[in-house]
């Protein structure tokens, strides 16, 4: 089952993070994240899962799409890449996450299905 997200672009200064501050707008992650048409991106993405509401729930475009767009550019192995999207807010901010966490914000083992779902 997919749930739609309403707000797959959520502004950088909208993103909170634990140890205060803004993200920049300047930042290539913030920049390619305008770029993206997410919402019509999600529009074709959840054609592909069924309605019904007893299944398991789809991670939202946004995370499935963007964390392969970074792993594609910066070439991190399934574990580096959850590595440094734990590290860094701009990644996670990328990937649609609203505020920063410290944990990961899912399994490596969970990018079989991102590149093969």
């Amino acid at each position: 089952m997919y749930a739609s997200h309403q707000n797959q672009q959520i502004l950088p200064g909208d993103f909170f993070l634990l140890f205060g501050g803004r993200l920049s707008e300047n930042n290539r992650w913030v920049q390619l994240s305008y770029l993206i048409p997410w919402r019509r991106v999600e529009q074709e993405y959840s054609k592909h899962f069924s309605r019904d509401p007893r299944g398991g729930r789809a991670v939202s475009v946004r995370m499935a799409l963007g964390t392969l767009i970074i792993q594609e550019r910066e070439g991190f192995s399934d574990r580096h890449l959850v590595q440094h999207i734990t590290e860094n807010p701009y990644l996670q901010y990328f990937i649609g996450l609203e505020a920063y966490q410290e944990e990961p914000p899912f399994d490596p083992s969970l990018l079989t299905y991102f590149a093969n779902g």
